[in-house]
C-alpha cells in the first residue's frame, strides 16, 4: 500500500507518494487544476496497484479532485489542514514549507490516524447545498428587511410595525404622500426594497419545495418526528451526512454540543453546558425541542413534563430533550442508512 498525499491549490495541485511503513517519500508530481492534468496524475498514481489517495481539505479546494477520482473507483480520504500543520511542525519545526511538503504531510498525518473517507457526492450534498442557499437567502431577506425599517422609519410617523410582510409594507406605502422630492425618492427606494423581499419570499418558499422533494426521494423518515419538517430534515441530512461516521448516539449528541461536560474533582462530579459541536445542528434540536414542547401529543411534551416534576428547571428540562432528541434523531438516520442500503425487494 502506498499513501498518495495532496495538497490542493486552486490552480496547481501537488501529490507525494509516502510509504506508511517507513514513512519514506517515493515521489512527486505537481499538475495544473485542469481535467487533462487530472488524468495524468491518476496515470503516475496508477504506478502503485495498492493506493490510497490522502487529499487535504477535500471539502474545500480539494474537492473537486477528490470527487473526480472516487469517481473513477478511486479509494480517497480527507485530512483537515489543521491535521497536516501538525505533522509539520512535529517533523520539521515549521521551518520548511512547501506544496511537496505539505502534500507529503497530508499522508502522514493518515499514517497517524487523521483522515475521513471521502464519498461520492449524493443527497447529502444536493440537501447541504439547498441548506446553504436557504442560509443565505434568509441572511439576505433580514438585512433587505432592516433596510426596509429604516427607510419607513424617516417616511412615517413611528416607522412601521416590528413583524412586517411584504404586503403589508406595499399597503402602507399606499397611503403616503410625499410632500418633496426627499420623501418621493425614500418612497421610490422603500418599494424597490419591498420588490425585493417578495423575490426572496419566492426563492425561498421555492428552496423549501426543492428540499421536501429531494427529502422524501432520498427514503429519509425523520419528517415522521413531531416538529421536523422539510427544512430542519434537509438540515440535518445535509449536515450530517452518513450518520453511521458516528460509532454511537453518545458520539452524535457529542457532535451536536447537546452533551453535557463532566466537571469532576475529588469526590465532587457535576455537569455544565457544552458550547462545543455544531452549532447549526444543536440549533436545529433546540427547534425541535421547543415545538415538541408546545406540542400536548408529541413525545417530547411528557418528557419534558416529567422533568420538571423531577424538580428540574424549565431550562434544564429542556437540555434533557434535546439530549433525547439527539438519540432518536441518530436511530432514525442509522435505520435510514440501512434501509437505503439494503431496499426491501419490491412486489409485483
Amino acid at each position: 500500500m502506498i499513501l498518495l498525499g495532496v495538497d490542493p491549490h486552486k490552480s496547481t495541485h501537488t501529490a507525494t507518494a509516502v510509504d506508511p511503513v517507513s514513512n519514506q517519500q517515493a515521489g512527486s508530481l505537481r499538475i495544473d487544476a485542469s481535467l487533462a492534468d487530472y488524468r495524468r496524475l491518476l496515470t503516475w498514481g496508477r504506478r502503485w496497484p495498492l493506493r490510497k489517495w490522502v487529499v487535504e481539505n477535500a471539502n474545500g479546494l480539494g474537492r473537486h479532485l477528490a470527487q473526480w477520482l472516487v469517481a473513477r473507483g478511486e479509494s480517497v480520504v480527507d485530512v483537515p489542514a489543521s491535521a497536516t500543520s501538525r505533522v509539520r511542525q512535529l517533523t520539521r519545526g515549521g521551518g520548511r514549507k512547501n506544496d511537496r511538503i505539505d502534500a507529503a504531510a497530508a499522508a502522514t498525518a493518515h499514517i497517524h490516524g487523521d483522515g475521513r473517507e471521502v464519498n461520492a457526492d449524493d443527497h447529502t450534498t444536493a440537501l447541504a447545498l439547498l441548506d446553504e442557499r436557504r442560509v443565505n437567502l434568509a441572511q439576505a431577506r433580514v438585512r433587505t428587511i432592516n433596510q426596509l425599517h429604516a427607510v419607513l422609519r424617516d417616511l412615517l410617523p413611528g416607522g412601521a410595525p416590528p413583524q412586517l410582510s411584504a404586503d403589508q409594507a406595499a399597503a402602507l406605502l399606499r397611503t403616503v404622500r410625499p410632500a418633496g422630492n426627499v420623501e418621493k425618492i425614500r418612497k421610490d427606494l422603500a418599494r424597490d426594497l419591498v420588490t425585493e423581499i417578495r423575490a426572496l419570499d419566492k426563492r425561498l418558499a421555492e428552496n423549501a419545495v426543492r428540499m421536501e422533494e429531494l427529502v422524501a426521494s432520498s427514503g429519509s423518515t425523520l419528517m415522521n418526528t413531531p416538529g421536523v419538517g422539510p427544512v430542519l430534515a434537509a438540515r440535518l441530512v445535509g449536515r450530517v451526512g452518513r450518520a453511521s461516521r458516528f460509532a454511537t448516539a453518545a458520539a452524535f449528541a457529542n457532535y451536536t454540543g447537546v452533551a453535557p461536560v463532566e466537571i469532576a474533582s475529588a469526590d465532587k462530579a457535576r455537569h455544565r453546558l457544552s458550547r462545543s459541536g455544531d452549532r447549526q445542528l444543536n440549533s436545529v434540536l433546540h427547534t425541535i425541542a421547543v415545538t415538541q414542547i408546545r406540542m400536548p401529543k408529541a413525545p417530547g411534551h411528557a418528557y419534558y413534563q416529567r422533568k420538571l416534576s423531577e424538580g428540574k428547571t424549565p431550562r434544564e428540562a429542556k437540555r434533557c430533550l434535546k439530549r433525547r432528541l439527539a438519540d432518536h434523531v441518530w436511530r432514525v438516520m442509522i435505520t435510514d442508512e440501512r434501509r437505503s442500503k439494503h431496499p426491501l425487494p419490491q412486489t409485483t
